[in-house]
């Protein structure tokens, strides 16, 4: 294909996504989240992305009842590569789910898209609807004291060969940090820097501070905080919060 006409179309976007997070079950990450789900009979995955995570748990021999929700009908599209899983196009405030789950999951960081009060409210009043009394709801966001938006920027591009020869590159431009939230583009070009798609984002960082009581408010009980994937104390170092919370 001619470079200059080369074009990214959404379901291209949710092709890279796949390609450079494949779920892998060595990966800490990963990991924790796959063991929550091999333990829950129903489970929800707010912001499912292209369902990596519950292809996996299908794969691995799950056979309970397996949810993915997104809002992003490309992503989704990919997802339903497997029809042996429930895929719904939501955000998480939508959802009207009544103590269906036992299990509640957001991954790779989705829980940060929740960058308003009324968003997370709404959002975690969503989620612990869906679950039963006693169900667990397990998310990770990055911690605030982190500061990853600093690694974000066009000097940590990387390079990308998609299965049909087309390259791209791609990378992040933060535009502005109001406080906790974090606003950025995301670039896709041709190699020689030729931008095909800019997308722009805003997530929210937290700290246990600011977000344990969000989760109370929503009728949650904290169980467990980690500042790793590894299930290591959360410190004054940690870059991420990895939360274990119970429905009351």
């Amino acid at each position: 294909m001619d470079q200059d006409s080369q074009t990214f179309t959404d379901d291209d976007s949710a092709l890279v996504y796949d390609l450079e997070n494949p779920w892998d079950p060595d990966w800490p990450a990963d990991r924790f989240y796959s063991d929550a789900v091999a333990a829950a009979e129903a489970v929800l995955d707010v912001g499912c992305g292209t369902g990596s995570m519950l292809h996996a748990a299908r794969a691995a021999g799950h056979t309970g009842r397996l949810v993915g929700v997104d809002p992003d009908e490309s992503m989704l599209a990919r997802a339903r590569r497997r029809t042996d899983i429930e895929w719904v196009r939501a955000t998480a405030a939508e959802m009207a789910y009544a103590e269906e789950f036992d299990l509640a999951v957001m991954a790779s960081n989705a829980f940060q898209c929740f960058a308003t009060d009324e968003d997370l409210r709404a959002s975690l009043a969503a989620i612990r609807r869906a679950l039963v009394g006693g169900g667990t709801f397990v998310f990770g966001t990055r911690h605030l004291q982190g500061r990853a938006w600093e690694e974000w920027n066009p000097s940590n591009a990387g390079n990308l060969t998609l299965p049909d020869g087309r390259e791209i590159r791609g990378w992040y431009q933060v535009e502005r940090v109001d406080g906790p939230r974090v606003t950025f583009t995301e670039t896709t070009a041709l190699p020689d820097g030729a931008p095909l798609r800019v997308s722009g984002t805003t997530l929210r960082f937290h700290i246990p501070e600011t977000l344990n009581p969000f989760l109370e408010e929503a009728g949650f009980r904290i169980q467990d905080q980690y500042g790793d994937w590894k299930r290591g104390p959360l410190t004054a170092d940690s870059r991420e919060i990895i939360t274990v919370a119970r429905a009351q």
